[in-house]
């Protein structure tokens, strides 16, 4: 139920800030296609904790503002590669492992290395393995330090399995 009021919620301010229309009419309108298309996702099942990932609200608040950092020093490599004809430009591929847990951590990690420029996310095994194409060798070694694969499992914040193999998060 808090997923579908944080949904319901989230929807009413972004109807609010894309129309910006105050007038009644319209404003019942508004509460009426918010309710509806809450009640549609409710009912298709897809009001959960990975089609709106609530839980993740707190923690992407220090890990985003850290990903537009990472994101604007790629773009300034990216930038001196290009204008910069002495850069030495190495592109190749290689794989990283994943320590992430859910379908959402594993699609917020791989996501953020295609984000950083000078990085793209190919595929992705099931044993939770990346094959990831990098410009060079300082951004495939940006991946590989597993910085980013830290703060993302931080963000995501759900432990292994214990003992008897139940995910506790």
């Amino acid at each position: 139920m808090l997923h579908a009021i944080s949904l319901g919620t989230a929807l009413a301010i972004l109807w609010m800030l894309l129309s910006g229309m105050f007038e009644p009419l319209l404003l019942g309108l508004g509460i009426a296609s918010v309710v509806l298309t809450v009640w549609i996702a409710h009912q298709m099942d897809v009001v959960d904790h990975e089609g709106h990932p609530i839980h993740l609200g707190v923690r992407g608040i220090f890990y985003f503002p850290w990903l537009a950092i990472e994101i604007v020093k790629a773009n300034l490599d990216v930038t001196r590669i290009i204008l910069s004809p002495k850069m030495n430009i190495q592109p190749h591929i290689f794989k990283t492992k994943a320590s992430q847990l859910s379908d959402v951590g594993l699609t917020a990690y791989a996501n953020s290395i295609t984000l950083t420029p000078g990085t793209v996310t190919i595929t992705m095994e099931d044993d939770a393995t990346f094959e990831v194409h990098a410009l060079t060798v300082a951004a495939r070694e940006g991946v590989e330090s597993l910085e980013m694969d830290r703060r993302c499992t931080a963000m995501e914040a759900m432990r292994k399995p214990d003992a008897d193999g139940e995910t506790k998060s």
